[in-house]
């Protein structure tokens, strides 16, 4: 493990982090880092260098010439919307706005893979280095595998990892099978009609109705039945009219978070909360209306791709650490299963390091060098060539 860690990034890659933490980008809006992120693997002289990609997408190819798999690793480019409250030199310049999850992090390890490849490209296949947009929206990844230029790259394997607090620095995590929860904003519009507060008879109000969605929405999985910890419905936002004391409102919003272990239950978990608010609705002649947002297909970890990790953490020295369930949370990677035999790990980024989207986490740059160190093992192991020291 000390081995492991040890491996320390260049000062160029540092550099770069610190740049892209200063400035970040939110989802879809990722024009000045995708710029940044091209000009730096021009450097590199991958054999095709694609851009613009989906929206802002990047792609760094390193061709060997020589038949053989192709092999993806995926970073992000986007940030959060959260105001940082960190002091450090590097903190982000623009207010409202930071990389709080890590992803500056994650793009100056595949910058550093990056110029590993450049010194010593793979002996057999191809290497496809994929600078992601929009992963926070849910929104990139199915961007960039419908852009038409996606199936000249398509890969046979897709990589990634996500630095993860809460895990000692540098261990090791990945299981087979289900890893990240689907997930899925589903917002509910009920319709009534305003009335005077005086006579609240006169009108329809969405309130009692809304006050049942606020009930048994969350308590949906239990209801169905569903395996305890395989769904959760979380409530997120409401709203119930106008703030004003003379009006029964006619209108209200209730927001809910709608997550599963895997995309089928997750289409059945929605199915049944659209049929459950439109009961209820229609119950009290209530007009419904929904919107979707920000859709994560569930992460999907292929037996062979999760071998190829294994593997690395261990000829490297790494820390394994134990993941027993899947993540309750989404990554957008999980998009990719669809394509190819993907992977995704977790490298921990300190037991007591602030937690992702805190508004004082920051990416520990110590992380770079062994993030580097596995994606090339797992690069040299299916692709061939020789690592660098």
């Amino acid at each position: 493990m000390t081995e492991f860690l040890s491996r320390t990034a260049s000062a160029d890659l540092v550099t770069l982090r610190l740049e892209l933490h200063r400035r970040p980008e939110l989802s879809s809006e990722e024009r000045e880092t995708a710029a940044r992120i091209a000009a730096e693997l021009e450097r590199c002289h991958p054999d095709e260098l694609l851009q613009q990609l989906g929206t802002h997408g990047v792609a760094a190819v390193f061709d060997s010439g020589i038949e053989g798999p192709t092999v993806l690793f995926r970073c992000e480019l986007d940030a959060l919307p959260i105001t940082e409250i960190s002091t450090f030199g590097w903190r982000s310049e623009i207010e409202g706005k930071g990389h709080l999850c890590g992803h500056d992090g994650h793009m100056a390890i595949l910058c550093g893979l990056a110029q590993e490849l450049a010194a010593n490209r793979p002996a057999r296949g191809r290497v496809v280095l994929l600078f992601q947009p929009a992963e926070e929206t849910g929104a990139g990844a199915a961007d960039v595998i419908a852009d038409p230029r996606f199936e000249h790259i398509r890969p046979d394997f897709a990589f990634a990892l996500h630095n993860l607090p809460g895990l000692p620095l540098g261990a090791v995590g990945v299981r087979s099978g289900p890893f990240t929860f689907a997930s899925e904003g589903l917002a509910i519009r009920l319709s009534g009609r305003t009335s005077h507060a005086a006579q609240p008879e006169a009108g329809l109000s969405p309130a009692v109705v809304m006050g049942q969605l606020m009930a048994g929405l969350p308590a949906l999985p239990e209801t169905l039945g569903h395996t305890p910890g395989h769904s959760l419905v979380t409530l997120s936002h409401a709203r119930l009219g106008e703030a004003a004391f003379g009006i029964s409102p006619g209108e209200a919003e209730v927001w809910v978070t709608i997550r599963a272990i895997d995309d089928s239950l997750q289409a059945d978990l929605m199915r049944e909360a659209e049929k459950l608010a439109r009961q209820l609705a229609e119950a009290d002649g209530l007009a419904v209306e929904f919107g979707y947002h920000e859709n994560f297909a569930a992460g999907h970890n292929d037996e062979e791709a999760v071998s190829r990790i294994e593997a690395a953490a261990e000829a490297l020295g790494a820390k394994r650490v134990e993941v027993g369930d899947p993540f309750r949370w989404s990554e957008d990677f999980g998009r990719f299963g669809s394509v190819a035999k993907t992977g995704l790990f977790v490298l921990g980024s300190g037991e007591e390091h602030p937690r992702l989207h805190n508004p004082d986490f920051d990416f520990p740059d110590e992380l770079i060098g062994p993030g580097i160190a596995m994606f090339e093992w797992i690069t040299r192991d299916i692709c061939g060539g020789q690592a660098q020291d």
